[in-house]
């Protein structure tokens, strides 16, 4: 039987505020007379010509968005390109290994015509690819505008075991996706903004939403215990989106003196309905990140950063996702992960090259307990490229 459809609630009002927000503190805050962020690009000006060219140390390390601000009409263009490789399960912090899960996990949809007790397939490993496509706006020396179009694709191998019990294989098979993710724009406003010769430091406030603009009912072609291959609509893990609009909040702040700089920042993805159009709602979460970044040369600086991010499980189900497969189950998602990330930023100062940026980041996880099982993240890559129009 089909799962009822809630209603959705207070979400319309939750989204219809938060643009009302990002809108009120745009116009409260367009005629303020405090110094601009200057886009990240410290410029030393004098007589009106230019002396130095922008700061390595002027945007955080790649991996992290919503950092800076940029001055009334200026205009950043950027692209990131961030992989995901998962590989091997973990339940809570304990790993786990394919044979354990078949004859040991339950089968939620145990009961069901062609459900075994316990679980018959396992996923081996998981790549996702992501090329965001980004631009950030001075709408005023305070307010920032930034939007984010997501383009994603996913594969994930699996294990199938033969028959309904025992630990014998049958094969293997691969499922991918890919498509647009889900669109979001945020409003940075700057709180404050303190610039003397001996130090630099910003605080700004984010606030955003997610459209659900990316796919929940991918399909894709599957072996089951039975030696069938279906075409069945892929478990959560493999679309592309939320389905639900969501609330982006966060806040940030960055401080530097002579060659060393700071920064720390908290971001969030609150649901803001309490089910999306096929019955389930993925677990709100919540990012902190912190990072020191130390500049050898204004052209070239390295950064360390550990990130902690915490995630409920998915709420309600998507009655068309069935199967003897963690994946299928909305409980086995979600978990705490720490990361420590490495990064190189790279910046021109002159002729055709001045003001493009190039940066990466590297990061392995350092914990990770995972409502399982649930495969873990072994490793994470981010590369990109910033430039500021028309500024130099």
């Amino acid at each position: 039987m089909l799962a009822t459809t809630r209603s959705f609630g207070l979400s319309p009002h939750w989204g219809l505020a938060a643009v009302f927000l990002i809108a009120f503190a745009t116009n409260a805050l367009a005629h303020d007379p405090e110094p601009p962020q200057t886009g990240g690009f410290d410029l030393t000006v004098k007589d009106g010509e230019v002396k130095q060219g922008p700061r390595a140390d002027a945007h955080a390390p790649i991996g992290v968005m919503g950092d800076h601000r940029h001055g009334q009409g200026e205009l950043m263009l950027s692209y990131r390109y961030m992989h995901m490789f998962m590989e091997g399960n973990l339940i809570g912090d304990n790993s786990v290994s394919p044979d354990t899960i078949v004859t040991t996990v339950p089968n939620r949809f145990f009961g069901l015509p062609g459900q075994p007790p316990t679980l018959r397939v396992v996923p081996t490993e998981m790549s996702m690819d992501m090329h965001m496509l980004g631009a950030m706006y001075g709408l005023t020396d305070r307010v920032t505008l930034m939007g984010m179009v997501p383009l994603i694709e996913k594969d994930m191998h699996h294990i199938t075991y033969a028959g309904p019990v025992g630990t014998t294989r049958l094969g293997t098979f691969e499922t991918s996706s890919d498509g647009v993710g889900d669109i979001s724009l945020t409003g940075i406003i700057g709180l404050y903004d303190l610039k003397t010769p001996e130090r630099v430091q910003h605080l700004n406030l984010l606030l955003g939403l997610s459209a659900p603009t990316g796919s929940i009912t991918e399909r894709g072609r599957i072996l089951t215990p039975m030696g069938m291959q279906p075409v069945v609509r892929l478990p959560y893990a493999m679309q592309l989106g939320s389905g639900t609009w969501d609330f982006l909040p966060g806040i940030v702040y960055t401080t530097r003196t002579n060659n060393l700089s700071f920064g720390a920042q908290y971001r969030g993805a609150i649901r803001l309905e309490d089910e999306n159009d096929q019955g389930y709602a993925l677990g709100d979460l919540h990012q902190v990140t912190a990072w020191t970044e130390y500049e050898w040369a204004r052209w070239f600086s390295n950064s360390v950063r550990l990130a902690y991010q915490t995630q409920d499980d998915i709420h309600g189900i998507d009655p068309n996702i069935v199967g003897p497969v963690q994946t299928a189950n909305p409980d086995f998602y979600g978990g705490d992960r720490l990361d420590l990330l490495f990064g190189v930023n790279l910046v021109g100062q002159q002729g055709a090259i001045c003001g493009h940026r190039l940066a990466a980041e590297f990061g392995v996880p350092v914990y990770q307990d995972l409502n399982g099982p649930q495969l873990k993240t072994d490793w994470t890559l981010t590369v990109g490229w910033q430039k500021t129009i028309g500024d130099c």
